[in-house]
């Protein structure tokens, strides 16, 4: 029998980890040769338990972040990590990388840059900045304070992790609309998090987008994940105790700006505005 990872074998950001035995349990319940489409595939690990526990299943993964490009560049992640561990050794763990040591770095990493032509950010924001921060260049990581939090062992080749997978890289759309029409097809839908960070995907996200993704649930079966952060759920809700209110913001004006709160945390200002001719009052004199 296969090996099944209960968590993805590279960092990523939203993973299913902690879903994982339970999503297990709903699997159970579908009949053998059902169809799975993996719309927002992410790290792989929901299609890989698929397959696991439906190896007669059709799962298909969209790879849209291109996580099989991580996990191919798996050895020489290792052996820059191991370069890593090298320049920091008699560095305290946990603390922070300056002088010298933090320059030896990013030479190092500049050097796999220009020879592979590759470097997993994702994995080494894991080792070297704070926990759950995740930067995707060297020029990002630069902006940052290195800490020395590198793996201690080499992550696994974990070749066997996206065996038997239909592996696509497209629009969730494009995904959906190739597959909606099959018989008994179930659907996993794992979008990014309303309200979470969203930055090392692919995609830039607006509430409107993840309105979008729950017209693809209407008819169809689905396996959907989300969180009370996002407050989607609510929002449905709210949405189905008030269909007739429509847009209130249809025939506003709006004026935005961007504002900053320090060196790298900014946000835009809307304002809505609208004039109710009916119930006005004309103040000229």
């Amino acid at each position: 029998m296969r090996k099944m990872y209960l968590q993805a074998p590279l960092p990523f950001v939203g993973q299913k980890r902690m879903f994982a035995k339970e999503f297990i349990k709903v699997l159970r319940e579908y009949p053998e040769g059902t169809v799975f489409v993996d719309l927002f595939g992410g790290s792989g690990l929901l299609s890989h338990i698929t397959k696991c526990q439906k190896p007669d299943a059709t799962v298909v993964y969209n790879d849209f972040d291109d996580y099989r490009k991580r996990l191919e560049n798996i050895p020489a992640t290792n052996i820059l990590l191991a370069d890593l561990r090298r320049i920091t050794a008699g560095l305290p763990r946990g603390k922070a990388i300056d002088g010298k040591a933090r320059e030896e770095i990013f030479q190092r990493i500049e050097l796999e840059e220009k020879g592979k032509g590759y470097v997993d950010y994702i994995t080494l924001s894991s080792s070297l900045l704070f926990s759950m921060r995740y930067r995707l260049s060297q020029v990002e990581f630069r902006e940052e304070t290195l800490y020395n939090n590198i793996r201690k062992t080499d992550y696994p080749l974990s070749r066997d992790f996206l065996d038997g997978l239909t592996v696509i890289n497209a629009d969730y759309k494009e995904v959906f609309d190739q597959y909606k029409d099959v018989p008994g097809i179930v659907f996993l839908v794992d979008p990014p998090y309303l309200n979470t960070e969203v930055g090392t995907y692919k995609m830039y996200w607006h509430l409107t987008d993840y309105l979008d993704v729950l017209g693809i649930l209407n008819g169809h079966s689905f396996i959907y994940f989300t969180s009370n952060k996002s407050s989607i759920i609510e929002l449905c809700d709210w949405m189905g105790k008030n269909p007739t209110i429509g847009n209130p913001f249809k025939e506003c004006q709006k004026v935005e700006f961007n504002a900053h709160m320090n060196y790298n945390s900014k946000y835009t200002d809307i304002m809505l505005y609208k004039q109710n001719k009916e119930n006005s009052t004309n103040f000229a004199a």
